[in-house]
């Protein structure tokens, strides 16, 4: 779900950043998750505001000498403003964290992976004032083996648990596969029948200037035809939402409170541009054009017909290098002369950006049908890709689809087409910092979330996060909660992010040093603007829960094994 990418953290000032992002996979302990995860309360003030539904009492057994301060948090939590699904929230009310589960929660046979630990690791994250968490519903578990025959399995059970926690759920609807993509820890490919359809009819998938072809998502090319056994892609995915919809009625709007809608790899609206299966792409190449199917080329070609123009119908850009070219490596994306900046540059990448936005308008449309009075909130999740982007010609976001240039802003059409439907726009790379990254690639993390941030407030689009490496250390933290408050120009007020997704549930989260910076950062979130506690005394807050809470920590791991 977030762009992992381990090779640019070596030069990262916390120690605790080089954690890789295990996502608690099948081999890990149980045990060892909750040994070190403190599963109760920390004792804090709170500033009251609006009365919320109290904490769900924890499933592990609150030993006597703990009892007061479970209490204590627990009217603490309640106290709390909680998550606004309708993505907006009382001036200065704080921003509210949700924790993303293991990519592989559900298993292969639709049950729940690792319940024990699933279930400690919810208890956890309640008693620590965590609002929720977000959860991939994957297209290629549930509708696996014929088309329209849907085993949500593991996901009842799933939702169910986290309602018994007291913890909203954000559902990603997962239309793309697991594996093969930048922090992909588990393979989970597209439905069976998806595959043998992309088999006989290889154009289904996107497709490079070289033939290469990605399986990650169906192209956009063939999203309005019947390609998929009588159904188009789109009419696909809106048949899944609709079952989820169904399936999953009673816990809309009060339980689930958000649908992060897949648009293509990574669950991003973008393409596939920088791939890392089999070594294609490496941090910080370009990336390349994937624009090379038999359907895209149709709509190119038709786009120059009625341009004036037949002759840029025949193919895309073949002068801008390949994945891991820098941009003064091609013809196409250098800064001098480059034709990125050109007459056909601009014919050919507003064809190729606005593919993207139709795509996503198309299923925004049917997203926004199919949950219309649910309760439930729509999100769609765009990339943080913030190399090169000092840059001229922000070669890697051109390729993924965002017409972003030094002369044009790219983001400001997709926080449009995101209101034009009330979703939230979902963004990566909150927590990096410029100096941090390397310089040579002219990598701007910061200015590329100020330009975000200025998109979302000028199209008035509610504006989320996320974390796009695994970081733990008080220097990642520090930059989140900067970030969330977006005071990016002397207007921006008592604006704040509507929420903060946090990568990810694993074992290195609940490791002690980890979870005590981690309990306190949630409370900084959640006091947000109107923050009246210093970092210092949240840290010291956040040791002391660790402490009084260990005895049941320990407890519950002897349950557990």
């Amino acid at each position: 779900m977030a762009l992992s990418m381990t090779n640019q953290i070596g030069s990262l000032a916390g120690a605790a950043a080089a954690a890789m992002d295990s996502s608690l996979n099948a081999g890990d302990s149980p045990a060892a998750l909750v040994l070190k995860s403190p599963a109760m309360s920390m004792k804090c003030k709170a500033v009251k505001t609006d009365g919320v539904e109290g904490l769900s009492p924890p499933t592990s057994p609150c030993r006597s000498d703990l009892s007061a301060a479970c209490k204590a948090f627990a009217t603490e939590v309640a106290e709390e403003k909680e998550y606004d699904v309708g993505g907006k929230k009382g001036e200065g009310s704080g921003v509210p964290v949700f924790v993303m589960m293991p990519l592989d929660s559900v298993s292969a046979g639709n049950t729940v992976n690792r319940r024990k630990a699933m279930n400690a690791a919810m208890a956890a994250l309640k008693s620590a004032g965590v609002e929720g968490v977000m959860m991939d519903v994957w297209w290629g578990l549930v509708e696996r083996e014929k088309p329209g025959e849907y085993n949500w399995g593991g996901y009842v059970e799933l939702m169910e648990m986290a309602k018994k926690h007291g913890l909203k759920v954000q559902a990603v609807m997962s239309f793309h596969q697991c594996g093969g993509n930048v922090g992909d820890s588990c393979n989970i490919p597209l439905p069976k029948w998806v595959v043998e359809e992309i088999n006989n009819d290889p154009d289904l998938a996107y497709t490079d200037q070289w033939g290469r072809r990605n399986y990650e998502y169906l192209s956009l090319g063939c999203d309005t035809l019947p390609v998929l056994k009588g159904r188009t892609p789109v009419q696909c995915y809106a048949d899944f939402m609709r079952a989820f919809r169904d399936t999953f009625k009673d816990l809309l709007g009060d339980t689930i409170v958000e649908i992060q809608v897949g648009m293509g790899p990574a669950g991003e609206l973008r393409y596939p541009s920088y791939p890392e299966q089999n070594g294609t792409w490496k941090f910080p190449g370009i990336g390349a054009f994937q624009c090379f199917d038999k359907y895209m080329l149709k709509s190119l070609k038709a786009a120059a017909e009625a341009e004036g123009k037949p002759e840029w119908g025949s193919t895309g850009p073949t002068d801008a290098g390949s994945y891991n070219n820098w941009p003064e490596d091609t013809q196409f994306f250098r800064k001098e002369g480059g034709g990125w900046d050109g007459p056909y540059g601009e014919f050919f990448l507003t064809w190729y950006s606005q593919m993207l936005l139709d795509h996503g308008d198309r299923i925004l449309t049917s997203a926004k049908s199919i949950f219309d009075n649910t309760g439930v909130k729509i999100s769609v999740k765009i990339a943080g890709i913030h190399w090169h982007y000092g840059s001229r010609s922000h070669a890697p976001e051109l390729t993924a689809g965002y017409y972003n240039t030094r002369f044009r802003d790219g983001y400001l059409p997709i926080a449009q087409m995101l209101a034009r439907h009330g979703a939230i726009f979902n963004f990566t790379c909150i927590e990096m910092r410029d100096h941090e990254q390397p310089q040579n690639a002219l990598c701007a993390p910061e200015k590329l979330v100020k330009q975000v941030a200025l998109a979302t407030q000028k199209a008035q689009v509610a504006l989320a996060g996320e974390n796009a490496l695994p970081r733990y250390d008080e220097y990642a933290h520090e930059q989140i909660i900067r970030a969330s408050e977006l005071n990016v120009d002397g207007e921006s007020g008592d604006r704040e992010m509507c929420a903060f997704t946090y990568l990810r549930m694993n074992p290195h989260l609940f490791e002690a040093d980890n979870w005590r910076k981690f309990v306190a950062f949630v409370k900084k979130m959640k006091e947000g603007k109107r923050a009246n506690k210093c970092w210092e005394e949240m840290e010291r807050e956040a040791e002391h829960f660790v402490h009084v809470t260990q005895p049941l920590v320990q407890e519950a791991a002897v349950l557990m094994h």
